[in-house]
């Protein structure tokens, strides 16, 4: 029944949308009917209104709903949506005020000549307002305006114009600032929990261990990742449109003919395209490089993009301008410039400046410059909504268009919730895990569906339906062991092209609605169909190549100054890769410094520090050996994997199938083991039966595991632990190769610290002898402290500590002997420090440097910039885990 009412909730929600009836309350609605009706159907027909519930009840997924309808809203976690409004805000204001228009008239004017000139000018256009705009019907219907008819004035084939400008007003979808990557981002991060908690299931189902290494742990997504992410393949689909328009201006020049400008190209015309381009491109820099460069979050850069686009508008709009026009704009860049001196001149930090009394002018001008900033803003705005009510206009087209985002949000997490009542998720994950192949052919199937319902929904339907029932599945696969920044990237790429797959492409709708009678319906159909075969192509590239989508998030992310340090889990393999790259070149260096830090004169040190920087070179010789090892371990990995892998692979379907079985005998269970024998006598008898029928098939289905599995699996899981072995010991001995030689300078470091407090500690003596016992205690315990927070001093704090002692039981004397024995430690130290400081430092310092890049790489604060630069390039592969599974 639990089936009958899944297809019910689809059949529901499908009548809903074709009739028209609003998304916002077809989704949210087609839940509630079809969980009352289970509900109802239950209480009637079982006696138990929770009796057509895979799980739980209508209480509990009723709940479930309203759950995650406040985590919209209400979960620190998800801030990310409020950049929504704002980087609408920001399209509309630049639609409403005529940017778009601009671009196209004098993009139009500079690749006229070119063939194929015009498209490629839209596609360009199109580029450039996706970065700055990203709402989709407000793109092709400006370009529809004013392109078509030029396009079509100088004979360009209609099915090529109306592709063009079709498909070039869909680029606001995958090239960021997008909504669609910011949804995405939000429904991927759960997708990531609960993707993280299924493949920490399927390891300990695999190995037996009960927790999993965090290394093959699932990473989520955030929505300034799949910015970075989504940035290069955007920009190829840019070129592979652009490319397709050239060569086929070249092959047919009538369809696509060059437009020569007539005018002049002097200074003025220049000038006219560098004030019509600056702005833009100086605001995509400014929202995109601030997430980039990571000074700001997504929710940041949507305001900066809002506050910049209201600042364009304000000198835009008048229809006279004067110098006067533009103050407002000049203004806002003086502050920004005078805020940035401020920042990279001074100290900013107010309570720091109030308590030390220092240099207040930076906080001056940095106010300065914030007044004038807002001032501008406050100009803008008042100039926008005196003109043609313009401000007004935008804002409640804004509203609009945020709450229907949020709403479709909120009714979708309804009916994720009723999907999830109903065993659906269940039934989809059963169905992807059947299917031969593994992660590939799943992943096939999922974007496949997701691009036939592209036919029929909305983007943002298709993101907050399907993603969250799939994207689990498919990121819990260790075979693949994709990035959420990858999936998400895919799926945007192919949602895109829901915009230009009739019957219900909305791209398609704008321009039909624009477009001047002549052009025929039918015309615009056939002239988005090569742009679907290029989106589709860029599809596969990307799909093909991860390294487009993974390199930049991870590269930012490591030269970033909040990277994670080189001891992280995640980047100990690239790592060790880097450093057994530069070990094949600079071994005999690193032997060099190893043997040089040897051979230094440590004589005057005390035997432990000389023993504890002895084992640090030892350890140094072991890791260089040690690394060797690793490789010889991962080669022999390397070589019984291949065989291993499909025996691994269908061992694995079969206990996967198993486990489905046992676990429907224990529903059956379950189910029966409360019921009244002999009111139920023939339910309890025909679920005793099945339970007979699935212990059948799992004899039959065990028996089907070769009988050397064991052995197989065995031997390999040896070759494995081995190679983590290896690992484990090389990160060891690759640590102790670096610590105590940093320890021992620490020491060093704090000489003056020390000799400082040869007073105090020569003060004790009068102390001790005429002082009251209590007073004494307290003073040798106020010096002991001090010597306790200098490196290295623990002699002489452990000699007065016992002199504490001594005289807590008031025997003066022995107190006395115990401050001498300090004082002795003390002048031995001073000794050897300042001889040591001399003689040693320089050739430990140097000992440290020469190990930076190598075996001290995991113990330096961050990666180097040439590290950064490759693990990313390492990590921005997919690495297939189904061994360790």
């Amino acid at each position: 029944m639990e089936l009958f009412f899944l297809i019910l909730l689809i059949g529901i929600m499908a009548a809903a949308l074709g009739s028209g009836y609003p998304v916002a309350f077809a989704l949210p609605g087609a839940a509630i009917i079809s969980i009352f009706l289970a509900a109802g159907a239950g209480y009637l027909l079982a006696g138990n209104v929770d009796a057509f519930f895979h799980s739980g009840g209508p209480s509990q997924w009723l709940t479930a709903g309203v759950t995650n309808l406040r985590g919209v809203y209400f979960e620190v976690e998800r801030d990310t949506l409020i950049a929504i409004p704002l980087f609408i805000f920001m399209g509309i204001m630049l639609q409403r005020s005529k940017i778009a228009e601009d671009l196209l008239v004098t993009m139009a004017q500079l690749f006229g000549p070119v063939p194929g000139g015009l498209g490629i000018t839209v596609v360009f256009v199109g580029a450039l307002l996706a970065a700055t705009t990203g709402i989709v019907g407000a793109t092709v219907v400006a370009m529809g305006l004013i392109s078509l008819p030029a396009m079509l004035r100088n004979n360009y084939s209609q099915t090529l114009a109306t592709g063009t400008i079709a498909a070039s007003g869909t680029l606001g979808q995958i090239i960021p600032p997008s909504i669609v990557l910011i949804i995405l981002a939000d429904q991927l991060a759960s997708a990531s929990d609960q993707a993280s908690t299924l493949r920490k299931v399927l390891y300990k189902d695999a190995t037996g261990e009960l927790s999993m290494p965090s290394v093959f742990d699932v990473a989520s997504a955030s929505a300034g990742e799949m910015f970075l992410g989504a940035f290069v393949p955007g920009i190829l689909l840019v070129l592979l449109y652009m490319a397709f328009i050239l060569v086929y201006a070249i092959i047919r020049p009538k369809m696509a003919p060059a437009v020569p400008y007539e005018g002049e190209r002097g200074g003025k015309f220049w000038g006219n395209v560098a004030l019509t381009l600056i702005p833009p491109l100086t605001l995509i820099f400014l929202v995109l490089g601030s997430i980039i460069a990571g000074v700001a979050t997504v929710n940041q850069a949507g305001a900066i993009g809002a506050a910049g686009a209201l600042i364009m508008a304000g000198y835009r709009l008048p229809e006279q301008k004067s110098l006067s026009t533009f103050v407002p704009a000049i203004a806002s860049i003086a502050a920004l410039l005078m805020i940035t001196f401020a920042l990279s001149s001074y100290q900013m930090n107010i309570k720091a400046l109030l308590s030390s009394g220092g240099d207040m002018t930076g906080i001056w001008i940095g106010a300065i410059a914030s007044v004038v900033l807002v001032v501008s803003l406050i100009w803008s705005g008042v100039r926008v909504l005196r003109i043609e009510n313009t401000m007004q206009e935008v804002m409640v087209e804004t509203a609009k268009t945020s709450s229907l985002v949020f709403i479709i949000l909120l009714g979708a997490a309804m009916l994720t919730a009723a999907f999830r009542a109903f065993g659906g998720e269940e039934l989809v994950r059963d169905f992807l895990n059947s299917l031969p192949g593994g992660f590939w052919t799943q992943f096939i199937i999922v974007m496949l569906v997701i691009f036939i319902l592209g036919f029929f929904l909305d983007f943002i339907e298709i993101a907050v339906v399907v993603v969250p029932i799939v994207a689990p599945i498919l990121l819990a696969q260790p075979d693949a062991n994709i990035t959420a920044v990858w999936l998400g990237v895919m799926i945007g790429l192919n949602i895109q092209t829901s915009f230009l797959t009739p019957p219900f492409g909305f791209a398609l709708f704008y321009l039909r609605g624009v477009a001047p009678a002549v052009v025929k319906t039918i015309q615009i159909y056939k002239g988005v169909i090569p742009f679907i075969l290029l989106q589709l192509t860029a599809l596969g590239i990307v799909g093909y190549y991860p390294p487009l989508v993974n390199y930049l998030p991870t590269r930012v992310s490591l030269l970033s100054e909040s990277a994670p340090p080189p001891r992280n889990p995640k980047l100990q393999i690239c790592l060790e890769d880097y450093v057994h790259e530069q070990l094949k070149t600079n071994k005999d260096s690193v032997l060099g410094a190893i043997a040089a830090a040897r051979s230094l004169d440590y004589s005057m040190l005390p035997d432990k520090m000389v023993r504890d920087l002895s084992g640090a070179y030892d350890a140094a010789d072991s890791a260089i050996t040690t690394l060797d090892e690793v490789w010889q371990s991962n080669a022999k990995v390397e070589a019984a994997a291949p065989e291993f892998r499909p025996q691994l692979s269908a061992v694995r379907d079969i206990q996967g199938e198993i486990r489905d079985l046992e676990r429907q005998s224990e529903e059956i269970r379950e189910n029966i083991r409360f019921l009244d024998v002999e009111e139920n006598l023939e339910t309890i008898a025909v679920g005793e039966a099945r339970r007979d029928e699935i212990a059948a098939q799992i004899e039959a289905l065990q028996a089907e595991i070769p009988d050397s599995w064991k052995e197989t699996y065995s031997n390999f899981s040896a070759l494995l632990n081995a190679e983590s072995k290896a690992r484990t010991i090389y990160r060891r001995n690759a640590d102790r190769s670096v610590e105590p030689v940093r320890e021992f300078l620490a020491v060093l470091d704090a000489n003056d610290a020390f000799v400082a407090l040869e007073g105090q500690l020569a003060g004790l003596e009068q102390t001790i002898q005429t002082a009251d016992p209590k007073a004494a205690e307290d003073a040798i315990k106020e010096v002991g402290s001090a010597f306790n927070a200098v490196n290295g001093a623990r002699s002489v704090n452990s000699a007065l500590s016992k002199a504490r002692s001594k005289m807590r039981k008031g025997d003066r004397e022995a107190t006395l002997k115990e401050w001498q024995s300090a004082m002795e430690a003390f002048a031995e130290q001073v000794t050897w420090r300042g001889v040591a400081k001399e003689r040693l430092r320089p050739g430990l310092e140097a000992y440290l440097d020469s190990m930076a890049e190598t075996l001290g790489a995991r113990q330096n604060e961050h990666l180097t910039r040439a590290q950064a630069l490759y693990i990313a390039r390492c990590s921005a592969d997919h690495r297939d885990l189904s061994l360790h599974f």
